[in-house]
């Protein structure tokens, strides 16, 4: 949206949004140099501030703590498991796993964010370490591809073939021709 078509809106409304400000901020930043179209815009908008025509909304400030516990769990569990192995885990991956699976505890100011982690301990605790322990599993299961891994491109070549280069080189001897190996002739005909 424009910064134009924003304040016309603010004005209209009689208030601007964060998204609104977030956005007039993010062209400001952007552009190189603003059109005086641009210029005027802001200058009407400042002007409908100054006189209460349009209010900014506030910001709600929350928090979920639950994201806060978890990632204390999971950064917990992965220190104990690097210091007895040598394979890297990603917290940010277990973190977003285990959050995915339990509710939320959003918070608008401390006094509720401190009531949210005495529940969440007291009623949430062995569901947390449960969630953190499952998303440590399958990380774990999960073999580490390294910079090996290449996704499969939608354009520059078939489908197909890229799937039978993947598997020419995760195993080879699959399209070798060896008897009992299906070939690319035989997989393209029986489609």
């Amino acid at each position: 949206m424009s910064i134009e078509k924003i304040v016309e809106q603010a004005l209209r409304d009689g208030y601007l949004t964060p998204a609104m400000e977030a956005e007039v901020g993010r062209i400001c930043d952007t552009a190189s140099e603003l059109s005086i179209e641009e210029y005027m815009a802001l200058d009407r908008l400042m002007g409908a501030l100054l006189t209460g025509e349009v209010v900014v909304l506030p910001r709600k400030q929350f928090i979920n703590v639950m994201e806060e516990l978890v990632l204390t769990e999971a950064i917990t569990r992965v220190a104990e498991i690097e210091t007895t192995s040598d394979r890297a885990l990603d917290v940010g991956d277990i973190a977003a796993y285990a959050l995915n699976r339990l509710p939320p505890l959003y918070a608008t100011t401390e006094e509720g964010a401190n009531y949210q982690r005495a529940r969440a301990k007291e009623e949430l605790q062995s569901l947390i370490a449960k969630q953190v322990n499952e998303a440590i599993s399958r990380s774990q299961a999960v073999p580490d591809m390294g910079s090996e891994r290449v996704p499969i491109s939608k354009s520059g070549g078939d489908v197909l073939s890229q799937v039978s280069a993947l598997l020419q080189s995760s195993a080879p001897g699959f399209e070798g021709g060896d008897e009992g190996s299906p070939s690319e002739a035989s997989l393209t005909a029986s489609e």
